[in-house]
C-alpha cells in the first residue's frame, strides 16, 4: 500500500533501534542530562539521573529474587515509580505485567495467577487501591530510594522463570492484559521490538522536541501509555508529565502552568474537557502551548471532533491500533489533518488487507475484516497457544477482527466483527448508528449493541445525556428516525446515568449486550454502573 512521500521507511524506523527497552533513554542521558524526562507527583527525573534511578530500582528487584524470565506484576496508577519500575524490569530480562489497581479483586486475582508472577509491587503511596490490594495479598512496604515506599508482596516460590532471548524480536519486555470484546483477558506478549518500532514510528511521526511535555493520563497498564507515551516519549527526548488519573480541572490548569504540548487521549478524554467548561461557565479553555491533539481507542464522533478542533484551534488527529499491534496500525498525519473521521493512513513499514468472510480480499471500498503484519505484530498470546494460532496464520498476518474500508490511502474503522448486527439480511454497523445518536446536542455518548429476536438481531442503543437534560427516549427515536433507514433505526433506547467504561475511558460494550440480552422484553433500568 503506498505511503506518504515524507514516512521513514520501514529500514529506517528498524535501524538503530535499542536494544532493550530501558536502553531508550540512554543517548538523551549522555547528550542532554539535564532535560526532564520524567515528571510527577512534585519531582522531576532528568535524563542524566535516570540511568542510575533504573539501575538501582534493578538491583532491589534482583535482592528481592526477581530472577531474569520472571514476570514482575506492578499493581499502580501512573506514576513515577511505575515508569522506574517497568525499565528496571527490562534491566534484568523480566517481564513487566502492570495491572490497574481499580481491577476487582477477581480480576487482579485472575490475572496474577495467569501470568505466574514471581512478585508483585504495589505504589502504595500513589494509590490507596493499590494499597487495598497490597494488604489483601499480606504484602509488606519497602523503601526503594527515589521511588519511595512501596509494598513487595510474598515471593512466589512455585513459578518457573521463561528463557531469555538474546535478540530483542522475540524477548517479551510486556505482557499486557485485554478482555477485547468478551471481558476474558488474554495476556499479551508484546517483545521489545515490538514497542520500539512503535516508538520509534511516533517520534518519527509527533516529531517531539526537548520543549514539549507529553501529558501522560493514559495508564501505563494500557498499550498506549505504556508504548506510546512512555517508550515513545524517552526516544524522543521529551518530558511526560505524568499523571495518576484523569481530571479535566487538573489538565487545565497544567495546560496554565506546566507547559503541557501534547496531549494523547480517547473520546471520553475530550467529551469531559467540553463537560468541564459547560459546567463551569468558561467561556473558553485555556490553549497555552498545546500543538498536538491525538486520539484513539474507540470510535470517534464527528460533532466531538468538530467541537474540539474549534476550542482549540488545531485538528484532532485520530489513529488506530490494538494492544496486539503494540498499538499503531494507522493515523492521520499533522500535515494532513481530515474533517472527517478517517483513522488515516497506514504507519510506514505494516502491510494491511481487509478480507471477505470467504478468505477472500474484498474489492477497493468495501468493507472487510483487516488484518496486519510487521514489526509490530506481538509474539503471541501467553500461555494460550491455539488462540494464537487463531489470530496469527503462519505468513504472520494478524487479524485484528475489526471492520475496515478504504477511500483511497484513508482507513475507515467500521466496527468489530464480533459487534456486526445483521437485521433481516442487511449489514448494521454500530458506529454509525452512535455517530447519528451522538450528534444530538443533549447526548454525551451512545453505544450501539445487538440483541437477539426472533431468528434475527435488533438494534439497542444507550444513551448518556448531558446532566440535567430532560430530552425523552421518543426525541431520540425521532431523531435517529430522521438520519437512518428503518433497518438501522434502533428498536430500544435506553438512557443511562452514565455508560461503563474501562480505566482507559472504553465503553465497555459487552456489559451493555449481556444487560441487553438479559432484559429482553423486561423494564430497562434507569442507570447501570460500570
Amino acid at each position: 500500500m503506498a505511503l506518504p512521500q515524507n514516512d521513514a521507511t520501514a529500514e529506517e524506523l528498524l535501524s538503530g533501534l535499542p536494544h532493550r527497552l530501558h536502553h531508550v533513554f540512554q543517548s538523551w542521558a549522555e547528550s542532554s542530562p539535564d532535560q526532564p524526562a520524567l515528571i510527577g507527583g512534585g519531582k522531576v527525573w532528568t535524563y542524566g539521573q535516570l540511568p542510575g534511578i533504573v539501575d538501582g530500582a534493578a538491583a532491589e528487584l534482583r535482592r528481592h529474587g526477581v530472577r531474569p524470565g520472571d514476570r514482575v506484576m506492578v499493581v499502580s496508577e501512573n506514576s513515577l515509580a511505575l515508569a522506574a519500575l517497568v525499565l528496571a524490569a527490562s534491566a534484568i530480562d523480566a517481564w513487566s505485567v502492570v495491572v490497574n489497581p481499580r481491577l476487582s479483586e477477581r480480576e487482579l486475582d485472575q490475572i496474577r495467577d495467569h501470568c505466574g508472577a514471581r512478585l508483585l509491587y504495589y505504589t502504595v503511596e500513589v494509590s490507596e487501591l493499590a494499597a487495598n490490594h497490597a494488604r489483601r495479598h499480606e504484602a509488606h512496604e519497602v523503601e526503594i530510594g527515589p521511588l519511595g515506599t512501596l509494598a513487595v508482596s510474598p515471593l512466589n516460590e512455585s513459578t518457573e522463570p521463561e528463557p531469555v532471548e538474546a535478540d530483542g524480536a522475540r524477548q517479551v519486555a510486556a505482557l499486557l492484559y485485554t478482555s477485547g470484546t468478551t471481558g476474558n483477558p488474554k495476556g499479551v506478549m508484546l517483545t521489545h521490538r515490538n514497542i520500539l518500532f512503535n516508538a520509534n514510528i511516533s517520534r518519527s511521526l509527533r516529531k517531539p522536541t526537548p520543549q514539549d511535555v507529553i501529558y501522560g493520563v493514559l495508564p501505563m497498564s494500557h498499550i498506549v501509555g505504556f508504548s506510546i507515551i512512555l517508550a515513545g516519549t524517552l526516544i524522543g527526548g521529551s518530558a511526560v508529565h505524568i499523571v495518576p488519573k484523569y481530571d479535566p480541572a487538573a489538565f487545565v490548569n497544567a495546560v496554565r502552568e506546566d507547559g503541557i504540548s501534547l496531549l494523547f487521549g480517547v473520546p471520553t478524554t475530550y467529551q469531559r474537557l467540553l463537560e468541564y467548561r459547560a459546567t463551569r461557565g468558561l467561556n473558553a479553555l485555556p490553549r497555552g502551548r498545546l500543538r498536538g491533539l491525538y486520539v484513539a481507542g474507540a470510535p470517534l464522533d464527528p460533532t466531538l471532533k468538530a467541537m474540539i478542533e474549534q476550542e482549540f484551534g488545531q485538528p484532532l488527529l485520530n489513529a488506530y491500533g490494538i494492544t496486539e499491534c503494540a498499538p499503531g496500525i494507522s493515523g492521520v498525519r499533522a500535515e494532513a489533518p481530515r474533517a472527517d473521521c478517517s483513522v488515516g493512513t497506514i504507519l510506514p513499514g505494516i502491510e494491511v488487507r481487509l478480507m471477505g468472510r470467504d478468505g477472500v480480499p474484498v474489492a477497493n471500498g468495501e468493507v472487510g475484516e483487516l488484518h496486519a503484519r510487521g514489526p509490530n505484530v506481538m509474539r503471541g498470546y501467553y500461555r494460550a497457544p491455539e488462540a494464537t494460532a487463531a489470530a496469527i496464520d503462519r505468513d504472520g498476518w494478524f487479524n485484528t477482527g475489526d471492520l475496515a474500508r478504504f477511500e483511497g490511502e484513508a482507513l475507515f474503522i467500521v466496527g468489530r466483527t464480533k459487534e456486526l448486527i445483521i437485521r433481516s439480511g442487511f449489514n448494521v454497523y454500530p458506529a454509525e448508528v452512535e455517530a447519528v445518536l451522538s450528534a444530538h446536542p443533549a447526548v454525551v455518548q451512545s453505544a450501539v449493541v445487538s440483541r437477539a429476536v426472533h431468528a434475527n438481531e435488533e438494534v439497542v442503543a444507550y444513551v448518556q445525556l448531558l446532566p440535567g437534560n430532560a430530552t425523552t427516549v421518543e426525541e431520540l427515536m425521532a431523531h435517529a428516525s430522521r438520519h437512518l433507514t428503518a433497518y438501522k433505526r434502533p428498536s430500544e433506547i435506553i438512557v443511562l446515568d452514565a455508560l461503563p467504561v474501562s480505566s482507559t475511558g472504553k465503553i465497555l460494550k459487552h456489559r451493555l449486550a449481556t444487560t441487553a440480552a438479559a432484559a429482553a422484553g423486561k423494564p430497562q433500568p434507569a442507570s447501570l454502573t460500570a
